[in-house]
This record gives C-alpha cells, sequence and structure tokens, in this order.
C-alpha cells in the first residue's frame, strides 16, 4: 500500500467503502460503469494515470467474464492485493446482490422496485456520464488522425454488428493495426505501480480457473440438482461469456429455465428488476441461486450462485497479472495499447449510441435532462451521486405529471 495524489493510504477497508458508494450509484451498465470507476479514481482521486486506466480496461475487455467487475478487482489488486480485490468487489457487488436475493425470497414484491419514472431518470444520467467518458478519452488516445478513424471504424463496426463476439474483434483489429503501423515513443511503466501479486499465486489461480472449468460439470452430471450441479452452472456461465450484462442471459437461461429449476416467467420477472438496480448485472445469479429448485436455495443459494459466477473472473485477473507486467513494457506492446485504446473509445462511441441513448433519449425534454446531467458533471462538478439522486427525482416527477 502507498502514498496517492490525495495524501492519503488506500487500504482495503477504504477501497470497499468507495466501491460500496459505487455500488449504490452506478447505473447504466458495464460500460456506464467504467465511466463511474474512471471519474472516481482518475479525475476525482487521481489514485492512477489515466493511460493506466486505459490499459485495465483493455485487459479486461479482452478476457471473459463481466469486465466491469473485473475493472474494479484490477484496480484493487493493484492498490492493495487479493484483499484490496476482495474489497473492491464485496463493496460494488453488495448492495445490487442483497436486493436481488431480497426479491427472490418476496422481500420486493412490487414491480420492477423502482417507479418507472425513476429508472427512466437513471438511464439519462448513465447516458450523461458515458458521454463525458467518451470525450475524456477520446481527448487523450484520438490525437492523431490514425487512431480517429479506428475509434470511428470501431463504433461503425459495432453498431452494425451489435454481438460480444464483435467487440473481441475491434479490441484485436485496433492492437493488430496499432503494433503493425504506429510508431509510438515507449512509455516508462510507473514505478508507483506495485506488484500485486506473486507469480506462483497466479500460476495456482490460473490451474485453479482450468481445473474446475473441466472437474464442475463432471461433477454436475453425478449428482443432479445438486449445490455442486448449481455451482457448474454458473461457474460456466461466468467463464465462457464475453462482453459480461446482458450477454450471459442466454446462457443462464439455459443452465436454470431448460432443466426446470426455475420457471421462465420468473427468471424475466427477476431480469426486469435488475434493470432498475445499480451494480453489475450479474448480481443477477443472487436472484436465480435463492429462487432455484436446485442447491442450497434462500440467502445461501443467492451467495452460492455469486460466488460461481464471479470467480472465473476473478481468477483469471489474478492469473494474467505477472504476464501482463511483464508484455504491458514491450514496444510493441504499448504501440498495440495505442491501438486498443482508440478501439475502447469506439467501442464506449458505440454503447452510447446504441443502447444508451437509443433506449433513454426520446424526445427534446430527454435531451435537456442529458445536457443539464453534463453541464453538473463536467461544468459545475457535482459528484456523480448527487447527479444520481437528482435525475431519479426529476425522472420520477416528469413520469408522475
Amino acid at each position: 500500500m502507498h502514498g496517492v495524489a490525495d495524501g492519503a493510504r488506500i487500504t482495503p477497508g477504504r477501497i470497499f467503502r468507495i466501491f460500496l458508494r459505487l455500488g449504490f450509484t452506478a447505473f447504466g451498465g458495464p460500460v456506464a460503469h467504467l465511466a463511474y470507476f474512471r471519474d472516481a479514481f482518475v479525475v476525482r482521486r487521481r489514485w492512477l494515470p489515466e493511460a493506466d486506466y486505459a490499459e485495465i480496461v483493455a485487459l479486461c475487455q479482452c478476457l471473459p467474464g463481466p469486465a466491469s467487475s473485473q475493472v474494479g478487482m484490477a484496480l484493487g489488486l493493484r492498490w492493495a492485493g487479493l484483499r484490496g480485490a476482495l474489497a473492491a468487489w464485496c463493496g460494488f457487488t453488495l448492495p445490487s446482490a442483497v436486493l436481488m436475493i431480497g426479491l427472490a425470497l418476496g422481500v420486493l414484491r412490487s414491480g420492477d422496485g423502482l417507479p418507472a419514472g425513476a429508472v427512466h431518470g437513471l438511464k439519462l444520467v448513465a447516458v450523461a456520464v458515458v458521454a463525458q467518458a467518451v470525450w475524456a478519452m477520446a481527448r487523450v488516445f484520438c490525437r492523431r488522425p490514425a487512431a480517429v478513424a479506428v475509434a470511428l471504424l470501431a463504433a461503425a463496426a459495432l453498431l452494425r454488428w451489435p454481438h460480444a463476439g464483435m467487440q473481441l474483434v475491434v479490441i484485436t483489429a485496433g492492437a493488430i493495426l496499432g503494433a503493425s503501423l504506429w510508431r509510438v515513443e515507449v512509455r516508462p511503466v510507473s514505478a508507483e505501480t506495485p506488484r500485486a501479486v506473486a507469480d506462483w499465486t497466479s500460476r495456482v489461480a490460473l490451474l485453479l480457473f482450468t481445473a474446475l472449468l473441466v472437474a464442475l460439470p463432471v461433477l454436475a452430471h453425478a449428482f443432479p440438482g445438486s449445490a455442486a450441479a448449481v455451482f457448474a452452472a454458473f461457474y460456466r456461465a461466468g467463464a465462457w461469456v464475453f462482453g459480461g450484462g446482458h450477454v450471459v442471459l442466454p446462457l443462464l437461461e439455459s443452465s436454470v429455465v431448460s432443466p426446470g429449476w426455475m420457471r421462465e416467467d420468473t427468471f424475466l420477472a427477476g431480469y426486469g428488476a435488475a434493470q432498475a438496480l445499480p451494480g453489475p448485472l450479474f448480481a443477477f445469479a443472487g436472484f436465480l441461486g435463492a429462487g432455484i429448485q436446485a442447491g442450497p436455495g434462500g440467502w445461501a443459494g443467492g451467495a452460492w450462485a455469486l460466488a460461481a459466477i464471479f470467480l472465473p473472473g476473478a481468477l483469471l485477473i489474478v492469473g494474467v497479472q505477472p504476464l501482463w507486467q511483464r508484455v504491458r513494457r514491450w514496444h510493441r506492446m504499448q504501440a498495440a495499447l495505442a491501438g486498443i485504446n482508440a478501439a475502447v473509445v469506439g467501442l464506449l462511441l458505440a454503447a452510447l449510441v446504441d443502447p444508451l441513448w437509443a433506449s433513454a433519449v426520446a424526445d427534446q425534454r430527454d435531451s435537456g435532462l442529458v445536457c443539464v446531467a453534463l453541464l453538473a458533471l463536467g461544468g459545475l462538478r457535482v459528484p456523480v451521486w448527487a447527479v444520481v439522486g437528482a435525475m431519479a427525482l426529476a425522472g420520477w416527477a416528469l413520469g408522475a405529471a
């Protein structure tokens, strides 16, 4: 643990408190979460440079699992090792996980748990947060015409073929273009970046990731409907999905509806509620684990499913750290990262257009609210949590009018 720009030491407890606040206020899905993280740690606290944050985002976009949660875990790992990663995950996931498990147990019985107008206001503030992040990151990573071209082509490709696999395609293409065509000045790796985990810890994490991927289906086949079968179903979903968020839903539906563990209408009701909550959409696993007719069920079942679906992404983040620390120093890798960063700007731009703007902004009144949120965030420097609350109230008031 070490000093940072705000003069304080970063402890697991401090990491937990900050991510807990984000877990209550970060609405809008994984792309919006990345913008919230950037505002919290790059802009406001200056705990790491913009380029380092972009590298973490690029790495997590290339790995299977919940991208925004993996970015959070990678940040916690960077500052406070394994305990920091656990603190970041617990803080960011806890609010939505508790609500999702409570919904499954019948605590939240009224619709999606929030008035429709308030949900609409939260979608609008997510548009503003992502728009601010796109502009700020484009100013840093798209200074050359070639970078602008890569970003626009990446956005066009993602809007034309909006599939999870296309995200990996455009990031890979950006890396190839950067490594092949661009010449960049080698950026020295910050001496403040600590060695997050030992090499042997990373090797154990990768070995455990692979062993569970192979062994769990065998246990599930031998003991259908057991806790092992439930863990296997959610671990598989977390290990095989690229893009996270909504992409994991078909895998979860086939895992819990097809074997008869949960009715389809119950599954869809839980999914609808998840749209109104902050934090990672993977927390939907808590609803499923608590409500399915398999495994432990209840609060224990919800926690069991959450651990299973997030575990593969966490193991990969820990496992790739030493390799990443070495290859990021290479000249070609830094050129590739320049291309990846431009592609990530395109990814954010595409997400801003669709689904965020397309699903949230319906008329001039909505556009005006987005502009107000942008002014509050960028010009007046109002805290994100305050803007989130104000926009939710504004949406609720306009919806009730």
